[in-house]
């Protein structure tokens, strides 16, 4: 029998002018108060703050930001995605795993959604 899977799932991307997807997400609900999301981002030179804006999508989604606690994903070495996470929740654990980067990290509640 197939396992069902009702979990929440919402898709987040940042593009350029033209259209051309620079960086994106996956999100998925947990339960009502984790959520996961995958980070990842086009390969080469991207415009400055592309990372930044990654984040900020995906934190600013309601899935997420009405959660308490999220694990992101993201590639191993795109330090400008785990520091913005790091200003933008109380992180509770990086670490590697393989070429993937996992963090566990508390989302600050409603009051204090603004970055530190």
């Amino acid at each position: 029998m197939p396992v069902m899977n009702d979990r929440a799932r919402s898709h987040v991307s940042v593009d350029d002018e033209q259209g051309r997807r620079l960086a994106a997400a996956d999100i998925e609900v947990v339960d009502p108060s984790e959520v996961r999301a995958s980070l990842s981002v086009e390969s080469g030179h991207l415009p400055a703050g592309t990372r930044t804006r990654l984040v900020d999508a995906v934190l600013d989604t309601p899935e997420v930001s009405s959660c308490t606690h999220v694990q992101v994903a993201l590639p191993l070495g795109e330090t400008e995605i785990l520091d913005r996470v790091r200003e933008r929740c109380d992180t509770d654990d990086v670490r590697a795993a393989g070429a993937t980067c996992l963090v566990e990290a508390d989302l600050p509640r409603s009051t204090d959604a603004e970055p530190r």
